[in-house]
């Protein structure tokens, strides 16, 4: 099949320059979701229909399966399609999307196309449609007394007896292609909104002998679209449940699913347990017995099995061997890589390090470009001086080095297994191994001294 996108809107009411299906759901444009949900379908073309911020929305998510059809005015969604027309294969049918609904499911798409598919000897006119307890501002599903679908009437021109009608129309629709050309010429902008309806064109594919069906979602949130912030914060809360009531039934234990966001894939073996406030982005994985403190960020990262991390600790393009320790308050920032059993306490930042096995920097450190290898102790207030005003600089730490607090290692400087630094200590040479490394320093105690008083008012 063909599947057409419509992403022309100017979303006025979002308030924003940002084009409308650009905005955020989940971490990810509205548009790239319905895209992503597309291909599962692997259509034989599959086109945009872009207009507002068309090359923003072109830069966006262009790939080289997306074609893009401009609609120069916004004349409406039959108008919008028309745009599609030169891009697609008459031969098979279109199904027709929109750019800001962004959490229809696949299943529920080729549901619809079956319907269509199978509706006689023509191929039908499929309509997903849902009931709603309150269909206001919706277009209503007509039907004869016989059950079938005669056609669409928008909201505002509606009679008061159309207007309690319960099935509405969510504008998903699948078409015979050959046929369309015809049908979008032929429509009128006679209306209250003075534009040309895609819902229109029912009433000329009855005509030409395609029955109109229906197929409808399994949940009515699949057909919600986004025209506000509101909307926009009630879809990203149903995603999230969604999520959420998914990694449940995996057996991921959660403290509170209403207070999670997962902006990305989350990928947990077993027994994982994850604290409220939690923020997932990109692609992350927790293997088995993964317990992650409440308020962390983890980007882009994988943790190895039985691994702790402790409450408000971030983590980005990051790997963490098992059975470690992180925070509370660390910070891994990209290139970090830590081996198995590595402790990295409160207040200590890593930046394109290897740590080896066992190792630990405990308080308040920064080990940027550094090697360190097993077993190694860096003691408080240690910090690798990796840049010199102009380049970085590596600095190596061989095994079972212990490192006194309040040490700074000038790079690039190479640190020998099993050298012992003094606290307070300034290394800007290499040290070979198993030495004592320090700074000469003379400690004076003067007898005499009295301690300033504080002067009274």
């Amino acid at each position: 099949m063909n599947i057409v996108i419509l992403a022309a809107g100017m979303g006025k009411r979002m308030h924003s320059a940002l084009p409308k299906v650009l905005h955020p759901l989940a971490g990810k444009p509205l548009l790239s979701h319905v895209i992503d949900t597309a291909r599962t379908l692997s259509p034989t073309r599959l086109v945009v229909v872009v207009g507002h911020g068309g090359e923003a929305v072109r830069e966006a998510v262009g790939a080289p399966d997306v074609q893009f059809a401009l609609q120069a005015q916004q004349l409406g969604t039959g108008h919008a399609l028309a745009q599609a027309l030169p891009l697609l294969d008459a031969n098979v049918p279109t199904l027709v999307l929109y750019g800001d609904v962004p959490l229809t499911r696949a299943s529920t798409l080729r549901r619809l196309v079956d319907t269509a598919g199978a509706a006689g000897e023509k191929t039908g006119y499929g309509i997903l449609t849902v009931t709603l307890d309150d269909p206001t501002g919706y277009g209503r599903i007509v039907r004869d007394a016989a059950g079938q679908v005669e056609r669409i009437v928008e909201q505002k021109d509606a009679s008061v007896e159309q207007r309690q009608i319960a099935e509405i129309n969510t504008g998903i629709v699948v078409t015979p292609t050959a046929p369309l050309a015809g049908w979008l010429a032929a429509l009128k902008n006679d209306n209250a909104q003075g534009e040309y309806y895609l819902t229109d064109v029912v009433q000329a594919a009855i005509a030409a002998g395609h029955p109109a069906v229906t197929a409808q979602p399994d949940a009515a949130w699949e057909t919600l679209g986004v025209n506000s912030k509101q909307q926009l914060a009630e879809l990203e809360r149903v995603h999230q449940r969604n999520v959420a009531e998914a990694l449940l039934v995996a057996g991921v234990t959660l403290a509170d699913p209403a207070r999670l966001d997962v902006r990305g894939s989350l990928n947990c073996g077993r027994d994982v347990f994850i604290d409220v406030n939690c923020v997932f982005e990109g692609e992350v994985t927790l293997a088995d017995n993964v317990s992650v403190g409440p308020n962390c960020v983890i980007r882009s990262a994988s943790i190895g099995a039985g691994t702790r991390v402790d409450a408000y600790t971030h983590i980005e393009n990051a790997a963490v061997g098992a059975n470690a320790v992180l925070g509370p308050y660390a910070r891994l920032r990209p290139g970090a890589k830590l081996a198995d059993g590595v402790h990295v306490g409160n207040f200590v930042e890593v930046k394109n390090a290897n740590i080896g096995v066992g190792s630990k920097a405990n308080h308040l450190s920064y080990v940027g470009d550094a090697d360190v290898g097993a077993g190694v102790n860096i003691g408080a207030g240690t910090i690798t001086c990796n840049y010199d005003g102009a380049n970085k600089h590596r600095t190596i730490i061989e095994d079972n080095v212990f490192v006194g607090s309040d040490t700074q290692l000038v790079a690039p400087v190479r640190v020998g297994r099993g050298v012992t630094i003094a606290a307070g200590t300034t290394v800007w040479k290499d040290v070979p191994e198993a030495t004592l490394a320090l700074n000469e320093k003379t400690q004076i105690a003067k007898t005499g001294y009295v301690r300033p008083v504080k002067k009274k008012n």
